[in-house]
């Protein structure tokens, strides 16, 4: 992906290759007035804007196919900023009931504080929308592929729908990334990511993303402006270096995930594997019309239950035990525990989460060595079951 590598600069420009780090809280000014004129620039305090978020943001923003992108210190600080920053008190929100575990603590606990409701559906569709609507519906939030069960949401229409009732479309776009998947030019409002995963890919820092129109967009930046969710430069920094191999990361993440869900669906031991790009995904047509790849991201449940989970996940080798994912490392974890464990019981299983369902984040190893070490893994769990 040239933008990417190029990083919004034209190399005929001159100057570094590589954007320089701004390693200062603040800049000078030789005047109060050129103070003054500094203070709306990203160049005058790092908590208001700096060269160093510019300068991956228009990146960001074309990638994203859109005007603007805004980064922050995590992906949770960019979600909390789109909700706190575009909404007022009274507003109310439709959300999918497919959302990451961190999403639904924030949206559960909070919104209501900040005197906002909301109202969960279990499918983003014209009808279960229509039914979902009040008169201060403000905003749609939603995640596809949706974290850990990789349901879809078919974008165009969800767009459409909000269009016609004015309504803010918004995806969490990370498990797609934009090299797989661009929803503003499907018609969505604005796209965010946890930059932590598959933007930056190595997992070595934490950092979100929102991208879409300017006029969204200024009120996001003045939102992270005034609840001070920066993002530290030399987290830029990694976050630009590792855009400039998203492409090619996530192309291999996706074929390599592809293949071992293939051979997860073989195995007599899985019940279900979920991935978009099995014709067995109950939504395969729309993920190949909307994605250009599956991603890297799969999970599945073991039919023997939650100790046969344990066993297995215990006995990787490749895939390291971690509650993270999109890095350039193969990952595995169990989101009843990780990513969805401070949910109650009884709210996981109305998503679908039972306790022995396991999250594989596919990484750019050879997938001859991850399918074998998952072979092993199986052999172990029924190693087990004879001792």
């Amino acid at each position: 992906m040239t933008r990417a590598v190029h990083g919004g600069r034209d190399p005929r420009d001159g100057g570094p290759v590589v954007p320089p780090i701004y390693q200062s809280a603040m800049f000078a000014a030789r005047t109060l007035e050129e103070q003054a004129e500094l203070s709306t620039t990203d160049r005058f305090y790092m908590r208001y804007d700096s060269p160093n978020f510019r300068s991956v943001e228009r990146v960001l923003a074309d990638l994203e196919e859109t005007e603007d992108a805004v980064v922050f210190g995590s992906g949770m600080a960019a979600i909390s900023t789109v909700f706190l920053s575009l909404l007022e008190v009274g507003d109310h929100v439709i959300a999918l009931r497919d959302l990451y575990g961190g999403t639904v603590e924030f949206l559960d606990h909070h919104l209501k504080r900040f005197g906002m409701s909301l109202t969960y559906v279990d499918a983003v569709e014209p009808t279960h929308l229509a039914e979902a609507v009040q008169p201060r519906t403000r905003l749609v939030y939603v995640e596809s592929p949706s974290n850990p069960l990789l349901r879809l949401v078919d974008l165009e229409s969800m767009a459409r729908f909000c269009r016609e009732h004015r309504l803010l479309s918004v995806i969490d776009n990370t498990f797609a990334s934009p090299v797989n998947q661009r929803p503003l030019r499907l018609g969505i409002d604005v796209s965010l990511h946890s930059g932590t995963k598959y933007l930056s890919g190595h997992s070595d820092v934490i950092c979100g993303a929102v991208c879409g129109s300017r006029t969204v967009m200024a009120r996001v930046r003045e939102g992270r402006r005034d609840f001070g969710g920066i993002l530290d430069p030399h987290a830029v920094f990694l976050l630009q270096r590792g855009l400039k191999t998203l492409a090619l990361r996530v192309e291999r993440q996706s074929q390599s995930a592809l293949t071992l869900a293939t051979y997860l669906q073989s195995r007599q031991e899985i019940q279900t594997v979920h991935y978009p790009f099995l014709d067995s995904h109950p939504q395969h047509a729309l993920a190949r019309q909307q994605m250009a790849g599956g991603g890297g991201m799969l999970s599945f449940e073991l039919t023997s239950g939650l100790n046969a989970t344990r066993v297995f996940t215990e006995s990787l080798k490749s895939f390291t035990l971690a509650g993270s994912l999109g890095g350039v490392e193969s990952l595995v974890t169990v989101p009843a525990i990780t990513t969805h464990g401070r949910l109650s019981p009884e709210r996981r299983a109305a998503m679908g989460i039972s306790d022995g369902l396991i999250r594989l984040s596919v990484g750019i190893e050879d997938v001859e060595e991850l399918q074998a070490d998952l072979d092993q893994a199986f052999q172990r769990v029924a190693d087990s079951r004879v001792a």
